[in-house]
């Protein structure tokens, strides 16, 4: 039975109240000044407090502070005659829970105990309820269908329930996983139907890392717009989710889209292709002191600025670019004094802060510890971006009249399953795709593998002429048969990418502006 506490000088003309209170199944308490409150207090608990805010002797304001220094953690309602901004100033000031003006009713009483006792428990009890309908709706809609902005679509209404149900503790979790991975199993189907088509019909594909720039970003150049453009390495859109929280009261968030990662989903090929506007192989082809082969030792993405500005000239556009890389919130001070100095039109700001945290869980028990969870890999993240920098370098050049954009390369999956593959000592080390000559995999998990044998049907280099590439789906990765257990063991429950999964191909691409 939850306990009330009700301070009111004029408490005798409450008791209707109390009795209606009772009935509802609350233990109510009254009693008429602070002083008395403060007594009562120091030997009972109490789950809220409605206090008057209009008493002789000690006020409400005053009674509040000396409350709030003996239980600081129980919530107080204050009620009161008096309408005065000032007043309800102070008092939220001295954070209280809520704020009701008299004269008030007893169902007013009763909605503010439900939101501050019971709202938890029932939101959570709504939410089970509507995601048992939505688990129905859903599941009965994912087939091999549907089209690419279904499947946008899709993907966004699974972050939103994942989100509802870890704000809330439910146990449905398990529930929401076999529906991903439902999803997941059937849009690598549909990847593996339309991807070569795709890639070999450039002017009727979707947008992919390849069109991302010169679709989305350069007719707003051509348009005299100044844009900043930040390009948060291996992001998801669930990570967005949170981030969206920390700066909506700042920024107006103009549009939110998506666009297809290529494959293989990761920074060597992706991103290249994003600030080139070129497949992989065009970049080898045409601009080969720009490719980095996969078995060579150099940084693969270290000539980033150097292919945006081939993009602009190919393009036709005479842009100036400002670049800057950074991994921590001291590099991206120094990145925002010389965007501020420089002011080009277009301002590209890379940070692989969340790259580097998927790639320390797999390596660091710490890290792994605090990120169990999705819900937790996200907390994480949105304590980075707080502290990041990030949100006062969006501040200063939105004040300063850029659009600001916010996407990434590719995303990021927790693999569970491992696949047996044998290639030769060249073969790729990634986990979710490999490419090299003579791949050999169990017959068994072919349904489970994309196998490309023509790497230039999509836009691929072959670093041998017999060189085939093979991409992971759903929550699958690639292990040698040589220490088998080790490896599985190891990587088990770690976020990889590479591979083909909503969670990597299905990119986040929005737009902001600054509040006014």
């Amino acid at each position: 039975m939850k306990k009330l506490l009700w301070i009111d000088d004029e408490i005798e003309l409450l008791k209707p109240y109390c009795i209606f209170l009772k009935d509802k199944g609350y233990e109510v308490e009254c009693c008429c000044c602070g002083n008395d409150a403060l007594q009562i207090l120091a030997e009972n608990r109490f789950d809220i407090i409605f206090l008057d805010e209009n008493m002789p002797g000690m006020s409400g304001l005053e009674t509040l502070e000396k409350i709030t220094e003996l239980s600081p953690d129980i919530p107080i309602v204050m009620i009161t005659k008096n309408e005065e901004e000032n007043l309800m100033d102070a008092a939220i000031g001295k954070r209280i829970a809520d704020y009701l003006i008299k004269p008030v009713n007893p169902n007013q009483i009763l909605m503010t105990l439900k939101k501050h006792l019971h709202g938890r428990e029932i939101i959570s009890n709504q939410t089970i309820s509507s995601f048992r309908e939505e688990f129905m709706k859903i599941g009965s809609s994912i087939s091999e269908r549907l089209e690419l902005n279904e499947w946008f679509a899709l993907y966004k209404r699974l972050n939103e329930w994942n989100m509802k149900l870890s704000e809330n503790d439910t146990e449905l979790y398990p529930l929401l996983s076999s529906l991903s991975d439902e999803a997941n199993t059937f849009f690598a189907r549909f990847i593996q139907k339309n991807y070569i088509s795709w890639m070999k019909d450039p002017f009727n594909r979707p947008t992919t890392s390849i069109d991302l720039f010169r679709r989305n970003i350069a007719p707003l150049l051509k348009e005299n717009n100044k844009i900043l453009m930040i390009v948060i390495d291996n992001f998801r859109y669930d990570q967005w989710i949170v981030i969206r929280e920390l700066i909506k009261n700042d920024f107006e968030i103009s549009e939110n889209k998506f666009y297809l990662s290529i494959l293989p989903t990761s920074t060597q090929y992706a991103r290249n292709a994003i600030f080139s506007g070129l497949s992989p192989l065009d970049i080898q082809k045409n601009h080969p002191e720009y490719w980095i082969e996969e078995g060579d030792d150099e940084t693969k993405n270290q000539y980033e600025k150097e292919l945006l500005e081939l993009q602009l000239k190919r393009l036709r556009m005479d842009v100036r670019v400002f670049y800057s890389k950074f991994g921590n919130s001291v590099g991206c001070e120094q990145a925002l004094a010389e965007m501020s100095k420089t002011q080009a039109p277009l301002s590209v700001a890379v940070t692989n802060f969340v790259d580097m945290l998927s790639h320390a869980r797999t390596d660091d028990k710490m890290i792994r510890e605090l990120t169990k969870t999705d819900a937790a890999y996200r907390a994480l993240t949105k304590d980075w971006f707080k502290h990041s920098g990030l949100v006062k370098m969006m501040t200063e050049m939105g004040n300063k009249g850029y659009k600001i954009i916010i996407t990434t390369d590719h995303g990021t999956t927790r693999v569970n399953r491992a696949l047996k593959v044998i290639g030769d000592k060249d073969t790729s080390v990634s986990l979710r795709y490999k490419v090299g000559k003579s791949l050999n995999f169990d017959k068994k998990d072919k349904k489970d593998i994309f196998e490309i044998s023509k790497p230039s049907e999509i836009g691929l280099p072959m670093p041998n002429l017999s060189s085939t590439y093979i991409f992971a789906t759903n929550r699958n990765f690639f292990a040698y048969p040589k220490n088998y257990n080790y490896y599985v063991s190891y990587y088990k429950d770690t976020f990889q990418h590479g591979g083909i999964s909503m969670e990597e191909m299905i990119i986040p691409f929005i737009f902001i502006e600054t509040k006014a």
